[in-house]
């Protein structure tokens, strides 16, 4: 079957999205096919190229963004992003989570992931600092049980509630509203403080923040991809602040990388900052690029 991928790839590649959907295929053995773990074939082209994923699952390693506070340049959180070493290779976050999707371990991973984010970097940070964990919504199916895990990770850990902060993850599509805010809640009652993501993207409307009152949104990277005073998204980027305050909620600008959308989001009123002109993700936590303690220095 290894020579016939390539072909495979290319066939999965030409089909219409309803095709890939309607077309299925079976595994065969000498025994005959296997009816019942009968598949879209595009799944089956992606767990043959991620044939990796269950070695990667035991080789998870958590590197750090920091979160900063953008009138201060203090550095006040981190937000753990997944990577899987795998000998001399590093798996990002895409494949990884492509790959459980392919494999319909979504649940299972998005657990995982939880709790070694937990277990690996809490202990990395300062007292002052909180760490930023994400999360599937639509993996959990019910708090009380789906979260047992993840808080248990936190206690073995000596963990402070008040200084996690779980994150709904990018791309994920919400559940409905009652699930999510019962989620919420729960991290809640714990004593944890609860992230909305990707504000203005179109699939966060304003109406998650009036109705969830997250602690914390983040406004989509879109949105300050360029951003000066001048640019006409900057009066939206302002008003997006103003909403979010007025209902009490923390707002992080990410994506920043030109010293520019710094100055533009800080104008803007943003409370936190988050991108690669302040620092990359890394497994030893680093703090503050030079840049940008330099631009910070030049604020005083």
């Amino acid at each position: 079957m290894a020579h016939d991928f390539p072909r495979l790839v290319r066939l999965v590649g030409g089909l219409t999205e309803a095709d890939r959907l309607a077309l299925r295929a079976v595994p065969c053995t000498a025994a005959g096919p296997l009816i019942w773990d009968m598949q879209p074939l595009h799944i089956w082209a992606e767990r043959l190229d991620s044939d990796w994923f269950e070695s990667a699952t035991q080789n998870l390693v958590f590197y750090g963004q920091p979160i900063v506070a953008v009138r201060t340049g203090e550095v006040v959180a981190y937000e753990a992003l997944v990577r899987a070493r795998l000998g001399q290779e590093l798996i990002g976050a895409g494949p990884l989570l492509k790959a459980a999707v392919a494999y319909d371990q979504l649940r299972a991973f998005d657990a995982l992931a939880r709790t070694t984010a937990i277990r690996q970097l809490y202990g990395k940070l300062e007292s002052s600092q909180s760490l930023f964990i994400n999360f599937a919504p639509g993996v959990i199916y019910n708090p009380d049980i789906c979260l047992q895990t993840t808080f248990q990770a936190c206690r073995d850990v000596g963990a402070d509630f008040s200084r996690l902060v779980f994150e709904i993850t990018e791309g994920e599509d919400f559940p409905d509203l009652q699930l999510l805010r019962s989620i919420l809640e729960r991290y809640r009652r714990e004593g944890a403080r609860v992230a909305l993501d990707d504000l203005g993207s179109g699939r966060t409307s304003l109406s998650y923040l009036a109705e969830l009152k997250p602690d914390i949104v983040k406004l989509d990277r879109t949105l300050i991809q360029g951003l000066e005073h001048s640019t006409p998204a900057f009066r939206l980027v302002r008003s997006l602040v103003e909403y979010a305050h007025d209902l009490g909620i923390q707002v992080v600008a990410e994506g920043i990388e030109e010293p520019e959308e710094l100055a533009a989001v800080r104008e803007a009123g943003v409370d936190l900052v988050q991108g690669y002109y302040l620092g990359r993700p890394a497994e030893r936590l680093s703090g503050l690029s030079p840049n940008a303690t330099a631009w910070w220095s030049a604020q005083a």
